[in-house]
């Protein structure tokens, strides 16, 4: 009798270790730094600059540098309006800025400044099929919420998400070309039925484009 007991007090600690181990692995939301809205390079120094790549470090961007990343991208410069960085399209705001790293996949909510979490574990390779993306430390992903687009038609539905979502990307560019950083648009991005699927998109959940973010490849 004993020996049973001594097996169920065992197993049971087992399991509340196991159920914490599991708790401490889940995805969380991650706090942002307040973004750096000053500094940088003169606009005209930026555009001169601006140009795209497809060779990437693997060192991790810092977390100030996401933060000040997305806000550029799409983040609210006017918070009496709750407007933003980029032009949106009747103000409709249906864009949303998926954060694929290694650790996992966040949502970008720009007013409360937040990476919410969606999806643990290393999705990066399946926002592309090109070589370079897997390894490169971002890979962003522009899904048009077209349940948000009222009063467009069918015909202009991709139009407006498209235009969108290229303001955004030219926003992220500038960034990228201010901070030294590296970055290309793309609009390869292999199966995005699976790809919606492992973000958890809804069907008015549109995959529109990705872009790859990080630090450009050493020169060898």
């Amino acid at each position: 009798m004993k020996t049973l007991n001594l097996k169920l007090m065992l197993a049971s600690i087992a399991l509340v270790m196991l159920a914490n181990f599991a708790g401490a692995q889940e995805l969380r939301d991650m706090a942002l730094p307040a973004p750096k809205t000053e500094g940088g390079k003169p606009l005209m120094q930026a555009l001169k600059e601006r140009q795209t790549s497809r060779a990437y470090d693997t060192k991790k961007l810092p977390l100030q540098v996401l933060s000040d990343l997305l806000w550029a991208g799409f983040g609210i410069n006017r918070p009496d309006s709750g407007k933003r960085t980029a032009p949106s399209t009747r103000n409709w705001q249906e864009i949303d800025i998926y954060v694929v790293m290694e650790e996992g996949t966040y949502l970008y909510d720009a007013k409360a400044n937040i990476l919410k979490a969606v999806a643990k574990g290393d999705l990066r390779k399946m926002t592309g099929p090109q070589e370079f993306v897997a390894p490169a430390p971002i890979n962003l992903v522009f899904v048009a919420d077209t349940s948000k687009m009222k009063g467009a038609s069918q015909d202009d539905l991709s139009l407006y998400a498209g235009a969108d979502v290229g303001f955004i990307s030219q926003n992220i560019y500038l960034f990228c070309a201010s901070e030294g950083l590296a970055t290309v648009v793309r609009g390869m991005i292999g199966d995005k039925k699976a790809l919606a699927e492992a973000l958890k998109l809804p069907a008015e959940k549109k995959i529109i484009l990705a872009q790859t973010v990080g630090y450009p490849a050493p020169v060898k």
